[in-house]
């Protein structure tokens, strides 16, 4: 006989939706609601409830939450709230009481694939005006979970030294999605684990994944002017829900499959050594400005979980450039980020995190930046998330900059300047040595006055954010076109060149440059003090086409092509070796500053460097650490030809060409312990735009 469902007083606490002897206990936070009513549903694609629950103050409230345990409800039934108060934006509230909110705590929603945000608008309300919603609003719930049995067997967190780690960003569904991909589970948390054999040779350490907690791929409702195709929300810079994993990266095979299928793929990086890091969007929701839909946030409290205009609180303040901000700082939301902080760490085992457009998480509830940002102190010294990598994107879209400058001695950084000086050094750009010099030896100028050292600094050339390392050396100018923006998205400031034609070449020439380039900048990214990032695809030149913001296009655009390592396996091989080098040398990746006397700088000719003007760059170092070898960096990033002197090997040694980006595979890197004797001693002749690094060993006997 099936079972009744009954409302109890429940409890409080846990927030969210938590099996208890019994039934399923309920709880939901809001201030500012008059009544508030759970629904409860059979299944995921039910549209009826099977409960309707009016959740009473006077019985069911403590202090802002609200809860209540059902008896009779069970794991796999699912759930939404709705919230009755005052509809009155100019004051900061949006409650109506038709409109189905998702529990901001769900760890599973379901249906997502049939989402369809135009339901949830207040368009359609001023279209209707008294009428309740459809029921298809009720498509997307929270799901109770059931318990997956996972055996985490011993995994335990990596805790891999900073200066040990080696970044991979990409991205969960582009990784495996191509049909060149070969996998049995492409676009999803699985497909990930059929390219950990790939990631182990490659020799990283850590993957860096674009979002992955839920979002509505489908917000945009807009098409590709080119072809007429729908265009989505690929990236997935839009969370819905913070806690859940996103459904569409799992398999489908199971209801709430994503929750075993994403620890799945956790426990197997950590088996290869490779630690999870996530890229999480506190900073705003996809619920966007006034606008936008109602989705959990914006009915349960909009006034609490958002920054609102000062003289008109129906506006949102709009320091993400995404429409609205979270009220980060706020002690209702800030214990909501970290309690999701905490669960992705103890319940899903992730490793760190890269917050985005992490200036926000600073600003206070008028939207001012402040010294010691409560939320920021807060995820920094939590006893759960002390042992865990934290990443800020020291920057919002409202002005600050804080790279360099970013609170707490924790935190490290994406270093923006590292981006852009070694894209103008390379690019041939006059003055630029001396910028280089200070990226090469960790960014002091940005981190040493706060006491912080080359391990906060995440040094990159690329990421998702802008031009792949292929198109970098390939485009003059964006080509964002199929966005359906005119042109308008992404960054003008490429500092980017095509070396004489747009995008693709046959040209011999030019090939070999871009060729040259791409090896000139991985270099210099993989020797520089710091945390290096790779852009997943770039070490076999992965091509967006020109597209340097393609936020929404689950295409080819977007895609890994992975025949392009089998063309590319030069390219691929020498990244390999590239992070072979790093870890021989590993004065490379020290965690502190180099002091003055084991790194000297040298211009043309062995001169002083004339850090105004020279396109060339030479450095002699001096390591401690692996045997007393010296290296030698000589950077040459004037088209034409240069000669210069060698500094003299040190007594008992002689030079050895470890890297020389002129020469084609295999003789653009070698193996370490196989350098070849470099023929001339106490000079280098380097072509335009090349670099070279020697190394010493002893004289043979």
């Amino acid at each position: 006989m099936e079972t009744a469902l009954t409302i109890t007083r429940g409890h409080p606490l846990p927030l969210g939706a938590h099996s208890v002897e019994g039934g399923i206990n309920f709880s939901v936070f809001s201030r500012h609601a008059t009544r508030i009513w759970l629904l409860l549903f059979d299944n995921p694609t039910s549209l009826d409830p099977k409960g309707y629950f009016e959740l009473e103050p006077t019985v069911h409230r403590t202090g802002d939450l609200w809860h209540a345990c059902i008896k009779g409800a069970k794991p796999g039934m699912c759930f939404v709230f709705q919230a009755d108060g005052p509809f009155a934006p100019a004051e900061g509230h949006r409650f109506n009481r038709h409109r189905a909110l998702l529990d901001p705590y769900a760890v599973v929603l379901t249906d997502v694939e049939n989402w369809d945000f135009s339901i949830h608008c207040d368009q359609w309300l001023k279209q209707h005006p008294g009428e309740e919603l459809p029921k298809a609003q009720y498509r997307v719930k929270g799901m109770i979970p059931r318990e997956d049995g996972f055996d985490w067997g011993n995994d335990r967190p990596l805790k891999t030294p900073w200066p040990e780690t080696v970044i991979y960003e990409t991205h969960v569904r582009g990784l495996t999605v191509h049909p060149s991909s070969c996998a049995r589970y492409p676009g999803t948390f699985l497909g990930v684990i059929e390219k950990i054999p790939y990631f182990k040779e490659l020799g990283i350490t850590a993957i860096e994944f674009m979002p992955l907690q839920q979002f509505n791929p489908y917000e945009l409702q807009r098409n590709n002017p080119l072809t007429g195709e729908p265009l989505v929300n690929y990236w997935g810079y839009s969370t819905v829900a913070f806690f859940a994993p996103h459904a569409q990266y799992s398999t489908g095979r199971q209801v709430g499959g994503q929750l075993t299928e994403f620890k799945a793929m956790v426990k197997a990086l950590h088996e290869a050594g490779i630690e999870v890091l996530l890229d999480v969007v506190f900073n705003h929701t996809a619920e966007g400005n006034e606008s936008g839909p109602t989705l959990n946030f914006k009915g349960l409290d909009n006034s609490i979980y958002y920054l609102l205009e000062d003289e008109d609180k129906s506006r949102y303040k709009n320091y993400s450039g995404c429409g609205n901000t979270l009220n980060c700082n706020h002690p209702v939301v800030r214990n909501y980020i970290m309690e999701c902080l905490r669960y992705w760490v103890t319940e899903m085992h992730v490793d760190g995190f890269r917050f985005d457009l992490a200036s926000i998480l600073g600003r206070d509830p008028s939207g001012r930046l402040v010294p010691n940002p409560p939320l920021l102190e807060s995820i920094a010294e939590d006893p759960i998330l002390r042992g865990v990598k934290l990443i800020a994107e020291a920057w919002d879209a409202g002005g600050a900059y804080q790279v360099g400058f970013f609170p707490g001695e924790r935190w490290s950084e994406w270093n923006g300047h590292f981006r852009d000086d070694v894209r103008r050094f390379w690019r041939g750009d006059e003055g630029m040595a001396g910028p280089l010099a200070t990226r090469l030896c960790g960014s002091a100028d940005l981190y040493q006055h706060s006491g912080k050292t080359p391990v906060n600094s995440i040094n990159f050339v690329t990421s998702h954010d802008g031009f792949t390392l292929n198109d970098l050396v390939s485009y003059e100018h964006k080509h964002n076109e199929a966005n359906g923006e005119d042109n308008r998205d992404g960054s003008n400031e490429n500092y980017s060149c095509n070396y004489g034609v747009e995008g693709p070449t046959d040209n011999p020439e030019i090939e070999a440059i871009r060729l040259r380039q791409i090896k000139n900048m991985l270099t210099t990214l993989f020797v520089s003090r710091g945390i290096p990032m790779l852009l997943g695809g770039d070490e076999f030149r992965r091509t967006q086409q020109g597209n340097n913001n393609a936020y929404c296009q689950d295409n080819e655009i977007s895609w890994f092509n992975w025949r392009l390592v089998k063309k590319n396996k030069g390219l691929v091989r020498f990244v390999k070796l590239l992070i072979q080098f790093r870890r021989t040398h590993p004065i490379l990746s020290a965690e502190d500053f180099y002091d003055p006397e084991d790194i000297i700088w040298f211009g043309n000719e062995g001169a002083p460097p004339d850090w105004g003007k020279t396109r060339f760059l030479g450095a002699s170092i001096f390591s401690r650490e692996d045997g007393g070898h010296h290296l030698c960096l000589l950077f040459n990033a004037d088209p034409a030809a240069i000669a210069t002197a060698l500094p003299p090997a040190p007594v008992g040694t002689r030079w050895h060409l470890a890297i020389d980006t002129a020469n084609n595979a295999p003789e653009d890197i070698f193996e370490p312990g196989q350098e070849p004797l470099y023929p001339k001693q106490d000079r280098a002749e380097l072509i335009g735009r090349s670099l070279k690094i020697l190394v010493t060993h002893p004289i043979a006997d």
